[in-house]
């Protein structure tokens, strides 16, 4: 290899493993600063929405569960979204035996907005509380702790970020989800911690129906396929508006994806959806995964040239450290348990995962409840 390419590779992965080292850092300081939820068990109106297109197999483990919830002074609204498959049934029966519970049923869908959309949005509006709590209709609460330990975070917020994960089964992509998500949930959440929200997932959210209604809903991105978690957070959420709960209390399971179509199809929804973020979002977003792609595609380089090895090798030990460290303080904040040394092989699979989803979402266009 010429010389002078040699050193232009070295000096780009002294450059990528510094930029890498400051993002997990970043990360680090924002999962130190989180501090558990616990049960507030205050008086405070919450309003669980979930929006449901043929759902009722999660609806029959997800509507009781919510029901139990130990927290006075809350309502599950269900919007059942043009549902064939007897939903409409159990619902209206249910509804009979349960004063909490409330369902709206939606029968025709109106073009200029995007089906789960217009769903949410006439729950949010139906909503009796202001504070409004968000979750899908395949995901179930860890705890019957989950309502009162959220509500914590409306005393003093508009917006309410929570973490949920995946259920645990047998499997290298069972394994690879739960990754992904933890990671995702360390993105957001140890930034929104330090003062830079962008994003929160539907799963678990909450926010005021009062900004909602202020703001004109999902005024702006109606149309787009997904989006109604974290656009909506990327645009209104601020440093002084938005509150971080997390904990085994507050913490929810969702369904995982068992095939790697239906979950690389989900994920081209998300990356399509992160095209409409702040410009700000995007490029913090774009340089920890580019930095993290080209940190590997340089990284043999530099260690052929063996002037530089204890160079190199003391600054991608270092980064590998911290990512550890954080991976590991992560688990323990969000209350989940993780195999997280098999994160050793992901660190070098994620880069490669990420070029395949990010040309396909760049190139493909996905469709989600219509």
């Amino acid at each position: 290899m010429p010389q002078n390419l040699t050193v232009i590779l070295t000096y780009a992965f002294y450059l990528l493993a510094g930029i890498q080292m400051l993002y997990w850092l970043y990360f680090l300081v924002g999962l130190v600063r989180i501090k558990t939820g616990q049960s507030s068990h205050n008086d405070l109106g919450i309003s669980v929405v979930v929006a449901a297109q043929n759902e009722i197999h999660n609806l029959r483990a997800l509507v009781p569960r919510v029901l139990k919830q130990d927290h006075q002074n809350f309502e599950l609204i269900v919007v059942n979204d043009r549902s064939e498959d007897g939903t409409f049934d159990f619902l209206i029966d249910l509804e009979k035996k349960e004063d909490k519970l409330r369902v709206l049923h939606i029968h025709d869908r109106p073009e200029h907005i995007n089906g789960k959309k217009y769903a949410l949005t006439l729950g949010i509006k139906a909503a009796k509380h202001n504070n409004i709590l968000l979750t899908d209709a395949d995901c179930l609460p860890v705890s019957d702790q989950w309502i009162a330990t959220m509500a914590s975070g409306y005393e003093a917020s508009t917006f309410v970020l929570g973490f949920s994960s995946y259920t645990k089964l047998k499997g290298f992509l069972n394994y690879f989800i739960r990754f992904e998500t933890l990671l995702t949930g360390i993105q957001y959440l140890a930034s929104a911690i330090n003062g830079r929200p962008y994003m929160g997932v539907g799963r678990n959210l909450g926010y005021k129906k009062a900004l909602f209604l202020e703001k004109k809903g999902f005024l702006g991105f109606q149309e787009v396929i997904g989006g109604d978690d974290d656009l909506f957070v990327n645009r209104y959420a601020s440093s002084t508006s938005t509150e971080v709960i997390t904990g085994e209390e507050a913490l929810i399971l969702s369904t995982p994806k068992t095939t790697w179509k239906s979950f690389l199809r989900q994920k081209h929804r998300h990356l399509n959806v992160g095209k409409h973020y702040r410009l700000g979002s995007k490029f913090k977003i774009g340089l920890f995964n580019l930095s993290w792609i080209f940190y590997f595609l340089v990284l043999p380089a530099t260690f052929l040239n063996t002037d530089n090895l204890v160079i190199a090798g003391g600054l991608a030990g270092g980064r590998l450290l911290v990512m550890l460290a954080v991976f590991f303080l992560g688990t323990k904040r969000f209350g989940i348990t993780f195999g997280w040394l098999g994160i050793v092989l992901l660190d070098l699979i994620y880069p490669i995962y990420y070029i395949f989803v990010g040309t396909r979402a760049a190139l493909v266009k996905t469709t989600f409840w219509e």
